[in-house]
């Protein structure tokens, strides 16, 4: 292994002269304005989890319904911190959380659903998971380590949304 050194003065000196740069530094190795776009789009795919979820706990109805209600209430909770932290990375990163409505239903990877039934909203919800899980391990295989920051972000994301997967899988076992 090659010994550690750094040129402190360069780094100081190109520390003063980009300020208005922020977080960003010569050392970042990510396109910051694609990862502001992929960040959008999986803040995207957060509200609309946020939604569907939200809906499912107000209309879920039926023998096990107030488990699976209370359930659906922690993960609409859980993904409004995840849009929460895809936001505030966006801003970081110099740009500017898209939150308009009609932006948001195109860009979602997820889609919303009016589904009526106990087992189908599960059925739903557990399908967007997937999906999300899959979207976002190859956003973390492609930040590699260009944004080890996004890359960590993404990574708390994904085992949110994977223990969220595994939470309607039983809940799918549970109502038959």
């Amino acid at each position: 292994m090659n010994e550690f050194k750094m040129d402190q003065e360069r780094i100081r000196k190109e520390a003063r002269a980009n300020i208005d740069h922020g977080p960003i530094t010569s050392a970042y190795g990510g396109d910051a304005q694609r990862v502001v776009e992929v960040c959008n789009q999986a803040l995207a795919s957060e509200i609309v989890c946020v939604l569907r979820y939200k809906r499912h706990y107000f209309t879920a109805t039926g023998l096990n319904s107030e488990a699976v209600a209370a359930e659906f209430l922690e993960h609409a909770n859980a993904e409004q911190a995840h849009a929460d932290m895809l936001s505030q990375r966006i801003v970081q990163l110099g740009g500017d959380p898209d939150l308009d409505p009609a932006n948001i239903a195109t860009k979602s990877v997820t889609d919303y659903d009016t589904v009526a039934g106990l087992r189908e909203m599960i059925t739903e919800d557990l399908v967007a998971e997937r999906i999300v899980i899959s979207t976002y391990t190859e956003i973390i295989r492609w930040l590699g380590e260009a944004d080890p920051t996004t890359r960590r972000i993404f990574e708390s994301l994904l085992a949110d949304e994977e223990e969220h997967a595994d939470d309607l899988q039983s809940l799918l076992e549970r109502v038959g």
